[in-house]
């Protein structure tokens, strides 16, 4: 036994974060990183959204959307019975940036729309109520581990539920002063569509916890390798550039202290 999950499939991919619009130019800069540079991220509003909640959406939920539909288009998914995971270190900064002001003040006034926004699963609420699903959602955070800890989570419940689970990793910067104390550069974030037919999709996945001290695997540019380390969710950027090679191979991802994530990737 090589202490490794058994195979799922990846039949879709999301990228967005500073230089990379989408997968398909992720998969060539990621293949060819000289081409790589890093550009501000840029955030649409989610058109799946109606009109009162798109105004409502903050960077967190844009970019959530934005790497799911890549992901669910590629694989071509039904996304009313998608279930999902939805990771994140720190959800919508912004609005818990807000709501720190407001209770700094003498009347400390949160409104109803602001603290529906403040819970760590609002992402995957808009993401579910803008699908009409009703399938499983999980959201969760483990600081720097959480994009392991999503890929780990995701990975399980394809195994448990034998059915396709969506997982969504966004990462958005705080707001001064609470980007002092966790600074956080752009907004940055993942999705891979994944399912329990190994057979299927683009290349297949088979992870397993490492407690040897492993080291997480480095990017071999510069510049993606400072990104890999100053965004959580930019920790699956060697897990992609696997993927974009076409050639399988295996990676190690930062979890928790003392642990990390292998990845084994198989090519189709």
């Amino acid at each position: 036994m090589d202490g490794l999950l058994p195979e799922v499939s990846v039949r879709g991919i999301g990228l967005c974060g500073p230089g990379f619009t989408d997968w398909t130019q992720g998969q060539v800069l990621l293949s060819q990183p000289p081409g790589w540079t890093s550009a501000p991220t840029v955030l649409a509003a989610p058109a799946r959204l109606a009109p009162t909640e798109r105004r409502r959406a903050g960077a967190v939920v844009k970019l959530s959307f934005a790497v799911a539909d890549q992901a669910c288009a590629q694989a071509g998914a039904d996304v009313h019975t998608l279930a999902t995971v939805f990771s994140s270190t720190g959800a919508d900064s912004a609005n818990c940036h807000a709501m720190c002001e407001a209770l700094a003040q003498a009347e400390r006034l949160v409104s109803p729309t602001r603290f529906t926004n403040s819970v760590h699963n609002a992402a995957a609420g808009y993401w579910h109520i803008a699908t009409q699903s009703r399938a499983p959602s999980t959201s969760l955070c483990a600081y720097d581990g959480s994009f392991a800890a999503g890929l780990l989570e995701a990975v399980a419940q394809v195994q448990s539920l034998k059915r396709p689970v969506l997982l969504v990793a966004a990462d958005v910067p705080y707001p001064e002063p609470l980007n002092g104390k966790r600074p956080l550069p752009d907004a940055f974030g993942i999705a891979l569509l994944l399912d329990p037919d190994a057979s299927a999709g683009i290349a297949s996945l088979r992870i397993g916890l490492q407690a040897d001290g492993a080291s997480p695997t480095a990017c071999a540019h510069e510049g993606l390798e400072s990104l890999r380390r100053s965004i959580p969710a930019a920790r699956g950027l060697p897990l992609l550039a696997c993927l974009a090679g076409g050639a399988g191979g295996c990676v190690d991802i930062d979890y928790l202290d003392g642990l990390a994530l292998r990845v084994q990737i198989g090519r189709r």
